[in-house]
């Protein structure tokens, strides 16, 4: 009975600090106090020895920790103008995505692949297309070829650091290198996904009057804490798998939008979903925006 008496007390302590981020009978130490106690060698000897460095300080391991104990309360305080104890969303995220893109290019470098290759392999589809259009009017058979070379280059164009045989310019030299850089800091991800997420909540809680800002932080601090997982994942698969389940990312959701809006399970559930339904639309919106420029780029290249 003891036992399950203490195993009580300390779910339900557990459950205090994860709506207040603290303990409220715990005292703080006075500094004087602190201070003679790292006389005695309690670790406080190296305390503020690494405060300059982001992802190493208090702020850091506060953020983190409560990121994955009390993610919704955390957004919720830092909303509420508790931002001295946090790492900022921005920054919070530019360190999230730096080490896990850090992480993902020891255990998975860049394999570059041959043009030939590629090449090759669009042909079968190339033959796979023509058969199937075989029956068709001349002008849409060429149609649909052209379309489908364009297609060909645009790809090309866009991941020449994965081709390098295909650079033949200074200009693409260039281009390459620098698709190579961003690709290996994460930062069309780390842009794309947060810009997306930004939108995606903003329609989806606008009933909620949170502001542009508001949702700007929570947005970023949900994609720090998705790539928590995401980062767990690529250990535990050792450079296998980079991508969570979406299973995974709604639960995630619910919960931090259960918290920091203080609202039903139900509710934070159809909240998470509204907020994954606008996410895709988006998402397919400007993937077909970028095809399309590719493909006028590819076009004008090609005449």
């Amino acid at each position: 009975m003891k036992k399950k008496h203490s195993f009580q007390t300390r779910l339900r302590a557990f459950k205090i600090w994860q709506k207040l981020g603290l303990l409220p009978w715990k005292k703080a130490v006075p500094e004087g106090e602190a201070a003679q106690k790292g006389k005695k060698g309690d670790g406080s000897f190296y305390k503020g020895a690494f405060d300059s460095i982001p992802f190493l300080n208090d702020d850091a391991k506060r953020t983190f920790t409560h990121l994955l104990l009390r993610p919704g309360y955390m957004i919720r305080d830092y909303i509420r103008g508790d931002h001295e104890r946090y790492l900022a969303p921005l920054t919070s995220l530019i360190i999230f995505y730096a080490f896990f893109a850090l992480v993902s290019a020891v255990l998975q470098p860049v394999q570059h692949s041959s043009t030939d290759a590629f090449m090759n392999e669009l042909s079968k589809q190339d033959s796979t297309l023509t058969e199937t259009y075989k029956n068709a009017p001349n002008d849409a058979n060429v149609l649909m070829r052209n379309v489908f070379t364009i297609v060909q280059r645009g790809y090309v164009y866009l991941n020449l650091d994965k081709y390098p045989d295909a650079v033949n310019t200074r200009g693409e030299s260039a281009l390459a290198a620098l698709e190579g850089s961003l690709r290996s800091q994460g930062i069309p991800l780390f842009l794309g996904e947060f810009i997306l997420m930004w939108l995606s909540m903003s329609i989806a809680l606008r009933r909620f009057r949170l502001g542009m800002s508001a949702t700007a932080a929570a947005s970023a601090y949900v994609l720090c804490q998705f790539s928590f997982f995401m980062l767990f994942a690529l250990l535990l698969s050792f450079g296998k798998s980079t991508s969570i389940n979406v299973l995974l990312m709604l639960f995630l959701l619910t919960v931090d939008i259960h918290q920091m809006l203080d609202v039903k399970w139900k509710k934070a559930l159809l909240l998470g979903v509204k907020t994954g339904i606008w996410y895709a639309f988006l998402f397919v919106t400007v993937l077909v925006t970028v095809s399309l420029l590719v493909l006028l780029i590819a076009w004008f290249r090609a005449v």
